[in-house]
């Protein structure tokens, strides 16, 4: 290996590790806010890189149909939730709103030239397409067991991955796609060129990471986030609801696995069933960072992609080997310098 080839493994490894932070920011905020460890984050990059390119290629979205099809039942949900608490039906607006959006993009759907539209016009319909499925999965599935244990949720979390997976199937059919690129030009960088493409993919995925900062720091969202992180107990006793909570962060998991299959399309063919192992990886910056730090799983996520690069061009036959077992020394330090359960409770 000489300077040249180094360089360009460590562009790869940054654009795939950009991609990896994304991934590992989600799962962890959803973890810290909800307890919920979400195995299905992998399904929206699929789902929206999948999307991306069916748009492109001017064919119907079947995926918007599932959309609609969850809004009826989060309806559904809603109305039998109100007549329990209240003895009566009080359908609202944002009641009527959430049940009539998933149809209006349907209608738009299959009513613009699809193939024909600018590509910030593809990935702004794909976001609309896509990103409501979270709050959705929330509200079906987790909201009605929110007080129930990790194991349970990690559970559920499982059975809602390969339900995901097989409507996947069914929507996108088992052939794999690639969506355009957003530049094909070169720069040249030292001894290597740069690909316009991998510019595009770190520079989206800081700017999305600043911005997450920025509403996590300053907005009111933000902040009530934030506490039920740190203490959902605290937080509901201030008056922060813990299903508003639940449903933004959750909203933003699929907005930023939707945007990471958007960036991703371009790079690598993706399939149905490709999100788990893009997300699993973003899962172990996630484990780096402890599930609990934000930054050390970033910087984990960065390092995986790194070593994801790095070890396709030694051994590539083995690099999701290399990258997997990453976890193993983490968990073990991890279990070295930290109490278990049975000692804390000797101790109290």
């Amino acid at each position: 290996m000489n300077a040249q080839i180094a360089l360009i493994l460590g562009q790869d490894g940054l654009t795939n590790g950009a991609v990896y932070a994304l991934l590992a920011l989600a799962i962890l905020l959803v973890f810290t806010v909800t307890r919920v460890l979400f195995i299905p984050q992998g399904e929206f990059v699929a789902f929206g890189a999948l999307t991306m390119a069916a748009l492109q290629a001017g064919k119907p979205v079947l995926l918007v149909w599932l959309v609609a099809a969850f809004a009826v039942a989060e309806a559904a949900a809603d109305l039998l939730a109100q007549r329990r608490r209240h003895g009566r039906l009080r359908p609202g607006w944002r009641w009527v709103a959430r049940l009539a959006y998933p149809f209006a993009v349907a209608g738009a759907v299959y009513a613009l030239p699809l193939a024909e539209l600018p590509m910030a016009a593809q990935a702004v319909l794909t976001l609309a397409i896509v990103v409501p499925l979270g709050p959705q999965l929330y509200r079906l599935f987790y909201q009605p067991i929110a007080a129930a244990s990790t194991l349970v949720l990690l559970i559920v979390s499982v059975a809602v991955h390969l339900a995901l997976v097989g409507l996947g199937l069914l929507a996108f059919g088992a052939e794999g796609a690639r969506t355009r690129p957003f530049s094909d030009a070169q720069f040249a960088l030292g001894p290597m060129n740069v690909n316009s493409q991998a510019l595009w993919v770190v520079a989206v995925s800081l700017a999305l990471i600043v911005v997450l900062y920025v509403c996590f720091d300053r907005t009111m969202y933000g902040k009530a986030l934030r506490a039920a992180a740190f203490n959902r107990a605290g937080a509901r006793l201030m008056g922060i609801s813990p299903v508003f909570a639940g449903r933004i962060t959750f909203l933003l998991a699929g907005l930023i696995g939707t945007v990471s299959g958007i960036l991703i399309a371009p790079i690598t063919t993706m399939y149905f069933d490709s999100g788990f192992l893009v997300s699993l990886k973003g899962f172990v910056g996630a484990i780096i960072g402890g599930l609990v730090s934000y930054p050390v799983a970033a910087a984990g996520a960065v390092l995986v992609g790194l070593i994801e690069a790095f070890s396709a061009f030694w051994a590539s036959a083995y690099k999701e080997i290399i990258v997997f077992t990453l976890i193993i020394p983490v968990l073990l330090w991890r279990s070295l310098h930290s109490h278990t359960v049975e000692e804390e409770e000797d101790e109290a």
